[in-house]
């Protein structure tokens, strides 16, 4: 059985701090983005477009980094999560 990313995020034990988002979009540089490079680049699918607005959430991220890097615009701002939160992986 294959499992789409969605299926495999819902197997991914998260321990979310709901006070502190560890990624920050400024949806009015987004709405000036010419690609919307962040939405191809994030393997956890947390960018989607939606009727042409960018759509985040950082609840599914995998801590990569990824967006950090892609968003060539300012708009991603990205800090580790706080000590205990975040991503709970299996070995270590």
């Amino acid at each position: 059985m294959i499992l789409d990313i969605k299926e495999r995020l819902g197997k991914t034990k998260y321990d979310v701090d709901k006070t502190y988002a560890h990624i920050t979009v400024d949806e009015n540089i987004c709405e000036k983005c010419p690609h919307h490079f962040c939405v191809m680049a994030c393997p956890a699918q947390c960018y989607t477009l939606q009727d042409g607005r960018l759509s985040f959430q950082y609840e599914d991220c995998v801590e990569c980094g990824t967006c950090s890097v892609a968003c060539d615009q300012g708009s991603v701002k990205w800090h580790y999560p706080k000590a205990g939160k975040g991503v709970i992986y299996k070995f270590g």
